[in-house]
């Protein structure tokens, strides 16, 4: 089979495989990660893959459509978010009028898909079929069976058009350990379909390469999609030697390249962590990383992960608030924060903090507290976000049951910009106040001139970060500075 995969065009340089979508203020651009699993996967399998990332590469439906016809695949995913959807079935129509010879089965995948299959497959006469959930081995199975003209009854984790009927097959078992294990490398997806200098983290040094240890996340935030939609509350880990052999592959292809281990939370298992930090050491691993972490773990596992080559850890503060971070599950509490922060300080290890408003108990006093919290314990880079919620999260549903989401028009939750925006309204704060308020808070946190200072500091000690900041301050400074 020929197997096409497709990150769509939307807004240039949209982010559609982050956890909250959108064309981001510092530039952002994502590899489509999940996608990248499921070449791999399609691959293996014999299958003739191409993967297309429309918005790295800055392609029109135009472009994608003669692409495709190039290509003739007789499979198509498409991948989807909440936030581009009705854009996504778009661009799907666009392929099934320009592609008839041969008809390809055109299956979409990704978050918003996965949590409304139904109703999504309503909306879109042109689409085939959904894989829900982690799909690497839907798509595999699917295109053998349609190689093979069985029944598609036997592809679990579908959701299918058949005669007229939507019809869904039994839910696919997550990957285990092993399966992880048996999946080609990510990173070797991305050096035969990616163009690794088109993606861009402001919080990292460029150029990177972007892999996951693990997934899965057992803490049970009610916000984060990925965990309630794709892959699960059991974090499910790489081998030690498999991921030691992934960054040994990566080192041996781009000497120098940055590494970001997109886990859910990497330091979950903290003794796993230390056990990856020794073996990193034993194997004479010399590239940085960045991980995303939780604002919980102690000195000594930081302090591992600094010997290993750990250079940033991305967490969630969300907020100031103890009775806020209950609210929406969090597990963690403000105290804890702030000595993680002191200790990722003595250990040498950069923090990146993440700041989420509009959450239940909202007020204006709680939000400038929570700024002054941000400026108090000094990440060495900030963000901001209005609370987006997603079909398929608690956070969703609770929105929804209280009165407090006042839209569900899929395309609402985007700026006319492409960037991020909020249907979420709170007693005495609309939503264009909550993401004002996001706009206030960057403008004060990025143009303290303390921080000015340290970040002047930093790229006078290291080329890489002078590149990366002077990237994310040219990124940044329209929307800064803008009125």
């Amino acid at each position: 089979m020929r197997v096409l995969l497709l990150n769509p065009p939307f807004h240039p340089r949209f982010s559609r495989s982050q956890r909250s979508p959108a064309r981001t203020k510092s530039g952002n651009l994502y590899y489509p990660i999940w996608l990248g699993y499921a070449t791999a996967a399609v691959e293996q399998a014999g299958h003739t893959v191409r993967l297309i990332d429309a918005p790295a590469a800055g392609l029109s439906l135009v472009d994608v459509i003669a692409l495709a016809g190039l290509f003739a695949p007789d499979l198509i995913a498409v991948d989807t978010s909440t936030p581009s959807i009705m854009n996504d079935l778009e661009v799907v129509d666009g392929l099934r009028a320009g592609l008839t010879r041969p008809r390809p089965f055109i299956v979409l995948t990704g978050t918003h898909a996965s949590a409304l299959p139904e109703e999504t497959l309503r909306r879109a006469a042109s689409v085939d079929a959904i894989a829900r959930r982690e799909f690497d081995h839907t798509l595999r199975d699917l295109a053998s069976a349609l190689e093979s003209g069985l029944d598609l009854q036997g592809v679990t984790g579908l959701t299918v058009r058949q005669d007229g009927e939507i019809v869904a097959t039994p839910d696919r078992q997550e990957l285990k350990p092993a399966d992880l294990d048996a999946l080609p490398f990510v990173s070797a997806v991305w050096s035969r379909h990616a163009n690794v200098a088109s993606y861009f983290y402001s919080i990292t040094p460029h150029p990177q390469v972007t892999f996951v240890t693990g997934r899965g996340c057992p803490y049970r935030c009610d916000f984060c999609v990925w965990p309630q939609v794709l892959t699960g509350h059991g974090y499910r880990r790489r081998s030690i030697d498999n991921v030691v052999a992934e960054f040994q592959w990566v080192a041996g292809r781009w000497p120098g390249i940055h590494i970001f281990l997109e886990d859910d939370t990497l330091t979950v298992d903290r003794k796993r962590c230390r056990q990856l930090a020794a073996a990193l050491i034993a194997g004479g691993n010399r590239i940085r990383f960045t991980a995303n972490s939780r604002a919980d773990v102690d000195f000594e596992t930081l302090e591992a992960l600094k010997a290993a080559g750990l250079r940033m850890v991305c967490v969630g503060f969300e907020s100031s608030e103890d009775a806020i971070l209950e609210g929406i599950e969090k597990r963690l509490r403000v105290e804890q924060s702030r000595q993680f922060v002191a200790d990722a300080k003595r250990a040498g290890v950069l923090v990146h903090g993440c700041f989420m408003v509009g959450n239940p108990g909202e007020t204006r006093a709680t939000l400038a507290r929570t700024l002054d919290y941000a400026q108090e314990i000094k990440p060495d880079s900030a963000q901001f976000f209005p609370l987006m919620v997603y079909p398929g999260t608690r956070a969703f549903d609770r929105a929804q049951a209280s009165g407090a989401l006042r839209s569900e028009d899929w395309s609402s939750w985007l700026r006319p910009d492409g960037t991020h925006n909020t249907v979420i309204s709170r007693p005495g704060l609309p939503s264009a106040e909550l993401v004002a308020w996001c706009n206030h808070a960057r403008r004060r946190f990025y143009s303290d001139p303390a921080f000015i200072r340290r970040k002047l500091r930093q790229s006078a000690g290291d080329r890489s970060e002078m590149y990366r900041n002077l990237r994310a301050a040219r990124e940044l400074a329209g929307h800064i500075f803008a009125r």
